[in-house]
């Protein structure tokens, strides 16, 4: 039998010869080889969203942005976009007088790119008004991640274990791989080709050599590209605020349904309090920094909920959800979500 990893490497050979597939769940944080659920997937798929930051000075939105050539206008002067540059002009104006109102009037009408890269007529300032209350109302969805471009093309190796067919895909944009990963079969694991280039926030090119040197890489443009971080929030804070659920959970394999149904309620006192059923069990939690990294420590007594024990690396979080991960010869993940 041949494993994942060589349907992958031999893509080739598969057009020509077909055998039955072994595949096996641990490979998830190998070098090369993910699915549709890992937790690389979500992050490449947010590095390959539109960039919607930039305009927030105007459409005031993390989630969708203004499609060139318009034009605004503000206080009393008219300002033509057709490059991302141009918006320092908006700022420059703004900035200009302590003493005038600063009001951006976009001249309609306007289409507007979602994060998705859907797009969506603008007539008026109505419409817009309407669009950008809609998007208030999922404050923490889990935006693009900034700091981080591909340089592409890049080559993807798939693998249909439904019907054991094999190929091989070349990305050429963010547009198309954000897409190729939308549209991934819960059957599909697939296998990026590296060496990968990528420049990061300062510019900076880099070789990625595996699955592990990028989640890394992302991680640092997660925490030190400020176009991520435009809110402040304490994750002691956060965490202890309402009640928790456990949407993914990968220690070794993926065990996410042993801990469905659980809420987990995290206090001041530094106890968490696990609950199912109406069965209640009561743990330990503190937050330390080691080497830089903040940390959840987790500490249950029982067979089941000591799997969780760990310190957790925290890899990003906002008011509704948390990513946790422990990194050592195979890369674990927890994520809480609010209930």
């Amino acid at each position: 039998m041949l494993s994942l990893q060589k349907y992958l490497a031999l893509i080739p050979l598969l057009f020509l010869l077909s055998c039955q597939s072994e595949i096996d769940e641990q490979d998830n944080n190998l070098q090369g080889t993910i699915t549709p659920v890992s937790p690389l997937t979500s992050y490449l798929q947010r590095i390959a969203m539109v960039k919607t930051i930039h305009d927030n000075i105007i459409d005031k939105s993390n989630y969708c942005t203004i499609q060139f050539p318009y034009s605004v206008t503000v206080n009393n002067a008219k300002i033509t976009l057709n490059t991302i540059a141009d918006y320092q002009k908006v700022v420059d104006n703004v900035n200009a007088n302590t003493t005038d109102d600063d009001i951006v009037k976009i001249d309609f009408p306007v289409t507007m790119v979602y994060y998705n890269y859907i797009e969506k007529f603008i007539p008026d300032a109505t419409d817009f008004n309407s669009l950008i209350d809609y998007w208030n109302l999922y404050p923490d969805l889990l935006s693009k991640i900034n700091g981080l471009n591909i340089n592409y093309p890049i080559t993807i190796n798939s693998y249909n274990s439904s019907n054991q067919s094999a190929s091989s895909t070349t990305i050429i944009s963010d547009q198309a791989f954000f897409y190729f990963i939308k549209n991934l079969s819960a059957n599909q694991y697939i296998s990026l080709q590296y060496p990968i280039s990528i420049v990061d926030y300062n510019y900076q090119p880099r070789t990625i050599s595996n699955n592990q040197e990028f989640e890394d890489a992302i991680k640092y443009a997660i925490d030190y590209c400020p176009e991520n971080n435009i809110v402040s929030l304490d994750f002691e804070e956060v965490l202890t605020k309402g009640s928790w659920s456990i949407p993914y959970s990968f220690i070794t394999s993926d065990n996410t349904a042993l801990y469905s149904g659980y809420s987990f309620v995290f206090k001041n006192d530094y106890t968490v309090v696990a609950t199912k059923g109406g069965v209640s069990e009561t743990g330990q939690w503190d937050i330390k920094i080691y080497n830089g990294v903040k940390k959840l420590q987790l500490d249950f007594s029982s067979t089941l909920l000591s799997k969780l024990d760990s310190n957790w690396a925290l890899f990003e979080f906002n008011n509704s959800q948390i990513r946790l991960r422990n990194v050592g010869i195979n890369s674990n993940y927890l994520y809480f979500e609010k209930k």
